[in-house]
């Protein structure tokens, strides 16, 4: 099978002739050039066999498209630094600009995935990353999901405002990536739809609003969308209100479903069966294949998408990352 038929097979809730199967991880230094962001992706497709590609842009982008300032790490393992204050005040949300995907930032990562789009073809869906509004806005506040939580019970007015338009914005990303050959969206939602930081009853009142608003202009023909809930003790049951083709979480974090049990819950394809933090950076290859096996053996190999549980460290062995998409 061709990777596509691969990944709608497993779409479909069927059993194709293998699971597919890709990781994704930060290549830093290449992050801030669209093209030479779309060149390392390509060639790390062909070079790890990859069935679609998870594109994995600079995530300080979003934040970028809202006037945070960064800077490139001199260290290319590491992240970029911000280089702007983050926001501390109410006042500081009620001015948060509006932004479209037209800003340089978000520019940059629609035009990366349509240099890849043409480069590998048809055959291989790409789907573009597109981080939920509160997401964004914890970048906002140098990743302090804590605080930022608690800005968002505090002030729901004028953070409610600012989210809003962080989806609005998010929405036209989405909409342009599909436009210039995505075959879906990544909405990740980093950690906040979790029991350590709400309720299920607060995410829902505070938050899933503006998920819904950033989801609205993704278009009827994008057929490759997935779901990504970040961290442990997630809230899986937002899935029957957040619509995708598949949901992605990590299995190894605790207090969450198994792929099994998730893909009966959600009715829906699972990603993920592979511990990006333990296992692809400390393990063997062979152990990295115990995952694999584990999750293929656990789904019966219906409706399963291998890959990582989340993005993968830089540090992690070339050997084990190999051995995440190895044929038998």
């Amino acid at each position: 099978m061709e990777p596509k038929a691969r990944v709608r097979a497993a779409l479909s809730l069927e059993r194709p002739d293998r699971p597919p199967a890709a990781w994704w991880g930060h290549t830093y230094r290449e992050e801030w050039s669209p093209r030479a962001l779309a060149s390392v992706t390509v060639a790390r497709q062909r070079e790890y066999g990859w069935d679609f590609v998870k594109l994995q842009p600079r995530a300080c982008c979003f934040a970028q498209a809202f006037g945070r300032e960064y800077r490139p790490s001199e260290d290319f393992r590491s992240a970029p630094v911000p280089a702007s204050p983050p926001l501390t005040t109410p006042d500081e949300w009620s001015r948060l600009p509006s932004a479209d995907a037209t800003v340089p930032s978000l520019l940059g990562q629609v035009e990366a995935l349509r240099l890849i789009v043409e480069e590998l073809g048809p055959s291989v869906p790409v789907i573009q990353t597109v981080f939920s509004p509160l997401t964004v806005a914890g970048y906002m506040v140098d990743e302090d999901r804590g605080w930022m939580a608690g800005q968002l019970r505090e002030h729901p007015g004028e953070v409610g405002a600012a989210l809003q338009r962080i989806a609005g914005a998010l929405a036209d990303f989405a909409a342009q990536s599909v436009k210039v050959g995505a075959a879906g969206i990544f909405y990740a939602i980093s950690g906040y739809a979790s029991a350590d930081l709400f309720t299920v009853e607060e995410y829902e009142r505070l938050a899933l609003p503006h998920d819904l608003s950033a989801l609205t202009r993704v278009p009827d023909d994008a057929w490759f969308n997935v779901l990504h809930l970040c961290g442990p003790r997630i809230h899986f049951g937002l899935v029957s209100a957040l619509r995708s083709h598949a949901v992605s979480w990590s299995v190894h974090e605790p207090g969450n479903p198994s792929l099994a049990e998730g893909r009966g819950r959600a009715g829906r394809a699972v990603m993920g069966g592979i511990d990006q933090v333990h296992t692809l950076v400390e393990g063997t290859p062979e152990e990295v294949l115990e995952e694999t096996r584990a999750a293929v053996s656990s789904t019966d190999g219906v409706g399963l998408l291998l890959a990582p549980g989340c993005s993968v460290p830089p540090e992690a062995p070339e050997e084990n990352l190999r051995a995440i998409t190895l044929r038998s």
